[in-house]
């Protein structure tokens, strides 16, 4: 069965920076492969179009540049935010959740979440960087298809694969 839309793709796959030689950022060989339906946006455009009509069995590496992966970085999505947007009611900042390195989520005025990393916090302000992780970065990508099967209604109906046919909310 080849890969197509609302189809349930199971694969392992390695994430090496560059090429296949570069930084190791990911990886499923060690547990489970992971599961998607193909074609629901779920997955990145590019990622799923090295991967249409290809079949259980098959391997294949690809490289995405970061225009068709995560963006570029920009500097303009660093940001300085005034402390006090960080204060609880009696003034105090809870350095347990905002420090250097920690994931942070906010929401604007519309109520739009936007997630960020900690970068430093200074008397005035924290810097958060909003950029993806995996921006500015070429991913090398190392595939191997370990199933394909049609979505379940449930699944297409919710929106994720239901691992063993059980769908856990």
């Amino acid at each position: 069965m080849k890969i197509h839309q609302n189809q349930v793709v199971s694969l392992h796959y390695r994430l090496n920076e560059d090429n296949a030689e570069g930084e190791l950022l990911e990886e499923t060989y060690d547990g489970e492969p992971m599961a998607f339906i193909f074609g629901t946006g779920m997955m990145l455009p590019a990622f799923e179009s090295h991967l249409e009509n290809k079949e259980v069995g098959e391997s294949l590496t690809f490289v995405l540049e970061p225009e068709d992966a995560y963006g570029y970085y920009e500097e303009e999505a660093v940001i300085d935010i005034p402390i006090g947007n960080f204060l609880d009611d009696e003034g105090n900042l809870d350095t347990d959740k905002v420090k250097a390195g920690a994931p942070i989520s906010m929401h604007d005025q519309e109520g739009r979440a936007y997630h960020g990393v900690v970068e430093e916090v200074k008397e005035e302000a924290v810097v958060v960087d909003f950029n993806h992780p995996m921006s500015g970065r070429t991913l090398h990508f190392s595939v191997e298809i370990m199933e394909v099967r049609p979505a379940t209604e449930s699944e297409l109906d919710h929106g994720h694969v239901h691992h063993n046919g059980e769908d856990h909310h």
